[in-house]
Parts: structure tokens; C-alpha cells; sequence
């Protein structure tokens, strides 16, 4: 599955062809100015796994990971570290 970041008069010119692409499991982003405005996904496409889900699989994959209490601050630093986008849309 690929993410395509397209502009919304982009968008409009073909708006077909992004349908199409997301049926067949594109993720389809609709931006202005960098902003998400839209996103077009398979309908049935799966939802964000759970952490109790995610946790589990790095169990099993032998992960010795911790996510403890200073997790959500830690992920906030990463977050506020990287304000651009780290691969910008196409028509910038």
C-alpha cells in the first residue's frame, strides 16, 4: 500500500484514478498547503491496531522494549523535533 499526497486541484483534475487507486489499497491523501483535507481508503481497510495488540506482537517477536510512564512524554519530544514533514508533497 502506498500513501500518494496530492493537492486538492490536483485532486479534482482525476479524481477517478484516486478512486481507483485506493480500491486497490492506496491510502490517499488530500492536502492544501501541506494540511490534510481528505483521506481516501478502502472501505473495509483494517483500523489502527490497539496497543494491547501491539504489545503483544513485541512480545512474540522477543522485544524488550519498555513503554513506561515517560512514553507519551517521550513520543511529544519526537513530535515537536520534526514540525516538517519529513517527505514533502510533490508539488512543493
Amino acid at each position: 500500500m502506498a500513501v500518494v499526497h496530492i493537492s486538492r486541484s490536483e485532486a479534482a483534475s482525476d479524481f477517478e484514478a484516486l478512486m481507483a487507486r485506493a480500491a486497490n489499497g492506496d491510502e490517499i491523501h488530500i492536502e492544501a498547503d501541506t494540511r490534510l483535507i481528505v483521506k481516501l481508503l478502502l472501505a473495509d481497510a483494517p483500523g489502527p491496531r490497539l496497543l494491547s495488540e501491539s504489545l503483544k506482537i513485541l512480545k512474540e517477536r522477543g522485544s524488550t522494549v519498555t513503554l513506561d510512564g515517560e512514553f507519551g512524554r517521550d513520543l511529544e519530544e519526537v513530535i515537536r523535533s520534526h514540525r516538517e514533514p519529513l517527505s514533502p508533497p510533490a508539488w512543493d
